[in-house]
């Protein structure tokens, strides 16, 4: 077992978050300190007066995570678009230095760590004088990646140029998680959409969660 994953997803929406938590919770339950830490994340909410980081709040509700907000996400904007737009607007652009520094302290806090991406694989995370995108993020933390897709109409498309994308930059894919299994109401179609998912990729289905799961339904790998 390596010492953690990336979560990435094969678009936004795909429900990364949800499952990246459930991933969390499963470590945890089973004995494992699991962390979480995510670099950029846009569409802050608005509590009481003070931004707060939904996904990674999420995460920690489910998880029952010790760390505060300021040590499981480095940048937090606003509005709720790509990083690069949200840093060109609001200011405070990524730096890639204070995320690996930041990284590499939510690992020394934990003995396994969850990275959570933003958005896909080829979002841009900075776009001025430097030109940062998720997969140079994901270069630098040097973890294999877990791809969460659907198996919707659409998702052998989405899945298969996600994964070779991610192989053509020399990233280790190490498999699956189709999120929202069954929601379509076509099992049919989302069966064989695996299959070929799986068939192209030549990757393994590592958990099939339906919408309102709690649990990931797999043992840690």
């Amino acid at each position: 077992m390596s010492k953690g994953y990336f979560v990435t997803a094969t678009g936004t929406d795909v429900g990364k978050t949800f499952i990246t938590a459930l991933l969390v919770k499963k470590w945890r339950d089973s004995g494992i300190d699991a962390g979480y830490y995510k670099a950029a994340l846009s569409g802050a909410e608005l509590r009481d007066g003070k931004w707060v980081a939904g996904d990674a709040d999420y995460v920690t509700r489910i998880a029952n995570l010790p760390d505060s907000q300021e040590q499981l996400v480095s940048y937090v904007y606003k509005e709720a678009v790509s990083p690069h737009l949200a840093a060109r607007k609001e200011g405070n652009p990524v730096e890639l230095a204070k995320v690996k520094d930041d990284f590499d302290a939510a690992r020394n806090r934990h003995e396994f760590i969850f990275a959570e991406g933003s958005g896909g694989i080829i979002c841009p995370i900075r776009y001025d004088d430097q030109k940062v995108f998720l997969v140079d993020i994901m270069k630098m933390l040097d973890l294999p990646l877990v791809i969460v897709t659907t198996a919707a109409l659409g998702s052998i498309n989405a899945c298969v140029l996600t994964v070779e994308y991610a192989r053509s930059c020399g990233l280790d894919v190490r498999g699956l998680i189709v999120n929202r299994y069954g929601s379509s109401g076509n099992l049919e179609m989302e069966d064989d959409n695996i299959r070929m998912m799986q068939d192209l990729t030549g990757l393994e289905i590592l958990a099939k969660v339906k919408n309102g799961d709690t649990d990931l339904g797999v043992k840690p790998f």
